[in-house]
């Protein structure tokens, strides 16, 4: 069966690579789409759905025990009459896999036939018994969602065998998501005005994989609660791993907690320009500060004209203020934050910025930003690579948001 479906593949590519071949074409007397003659069947035999891969993700869901961990850890329902926690979980999800953005779409999903054969099902929940089910959720119950998928997550690691990750990289980032309700539990307006919630998003960068979502009221600061999700995460990835670093910004070094993870993970964190750490840095000797080079840079190729630089030519013309990169070096120290125990290692950036007005430079301002880190594997350089890294998990937010509306 593979190898015809292999042959039927491989020779309509071959067709569409012939029909695509360089031509040297005379000047054409009617445009290249011209058909005038189409016509749509329906067919008693073919059937064709818009989202053909929910059979092959079904079937990974059954291969993997996920459906099973859902019905072991989840206890909503007394009797299944049909369905089962996994009907219910995997129905909602597959909507939103299928383009839904909200429960009521579920209808259009359990109106299609084709649908239904790909999951194998005679029918699927209702919107409203959707609903329903999402009601029965308790916080204790959402927690047992996770650690469900989890289960099977762990299920595939070990078919991979522990060090399937040399290192593991764990993000950790709150984000705002907003909301148009007005009856909302837990909802609340947050620090830039927008009533929603504030959900903590801890993710597995090098798959992109969420561990654990909290979702917290709007008011509530990027870090609040943070440490015991990190903990679980570094537990969880510690079976896979071989080595774990934990990365987040300055709202996430919670000194506090750094002398226990320093035993179990690594971690580099962004730290607030305090005045304690602007005063060491500052005393630091010019010789201990080494450019910065960024990695990441495009490979210079065949050398061509650069358009012009509309936003500097604008900015200039009308005397707008800007802030200029002019250089970055940077250093480092030793430092034991109040809280801790033993010393970290400090890497520190120090930018060299003009400040501009129109084409006249008013003034140059230096500006310091810290990394406190477990790493001494890497140097200073890395160090900042590696924290910039996180960037990243910003796209994974967004898949979040707008992706599959999962907030």
């Amino acid at each position: 069966m593979g190898k015809r479906y292999d042959r039927a593949v491989a020779e309509r590519k071959r067709t569409t690579a012939r029909r695509l071949r360089r031509k040297h074409y005379g000047d054409q007397p009617s445009p290249v789409m011209d058909a005038a003659n189409i016509h749509y069947d329906v067919s008693r035999k073919t059937h064709a759905l818009n989202c053909g891969g929910i059979g092959a993700v079904h079937q990974m869901v059954q291969k993997i025990g996920l459906a099973g961990d859902l019905n072991n850890r989840l206890n909503l329902l007394k009797f299944h009459v049909p369905y089962h926690e996994s009907d219910h979980v995997l129905n909602i999800a597959y909507n939103v896999m299928a383009g839904g953005m909200r429960l009521g779409d579920i209808g259009i999903r359990r109106g299609d036939e084709v649908f239904l054969n790909a999951l194998g099902a005679e029918r699927l929940p209702d919107a409203t018994t959707a609903g329903d089910f999402t009601r029965r959720f308790s916080e204790a119950d959402i927690l047992e969602l996770m650690e469900a998928v989890n289960d099977s997550r762990r299920r595939v690691w070990r078919m991979r065998g522990r060090g399937m990750l040399k290192e593991a990289l764990i993000d950790v980032d709150g984000t705002i998501a907003p909301t148009c309700g007005e009856r909302k539990g837990g909802m609340d307006i947050s620090y830039n005005g927008v009533w929603g919630y504030h959900p903590l998003v801890v993710s597995l960068a090098n798959t992109g994989e969420i561990l654990y979502l909290v979702n917290r009221p709007g008011n509530c600061p990027s870090h609040q609660g943070a440490a015991e999700w990190i903990d679980r995460a570094i537990a969880l990835v510690g079976e896979a791993a071989e080595r774990i670093c934990v990365r987040g910004d300055t709202d996430f070094s919670l000194t506090a907690n750094f002398d226990r993870w320093s035993g179990e993970a690594d971690f580099v964190f962004g730290m607030d320009a305090m005045p304690v750490l602007k005063n060491i840095a500052e005393s630091l000797r010019e010789g201990e500060w080494v450019p910065l080079g960024r990695t990441g840079a495009r490979t210079p190729g065949r050398a061509r004209r650069r358009p012009e630089n509309v936003r500097d030519r604008i900015v200039a013309e009308r005397g707008y203020r800007n802030i200029r990169l002019v250089s970055e070096d940077v250093a480092e120290f030793r430092y034991r934050p109040g809280k801790c125990e033993r010393d970290y290692r400090m890497v520190v950036v120090r930018k060299n910025l003009s400040v501009e007005r129109g084409e006249s430079v008013l003034f140059d301002d230096i500006r310091y930003f810290f990394y406190i880190t477990t790493r001494e594997d890497l140097d200073a350089a890395g160090v900042v690579a590696l924290a910039a890294g996180r960037c990243n998990q910003e796209n994974v937010i967004e898949q979040l948001k707008n992706g599959v509306n999962a907030m």
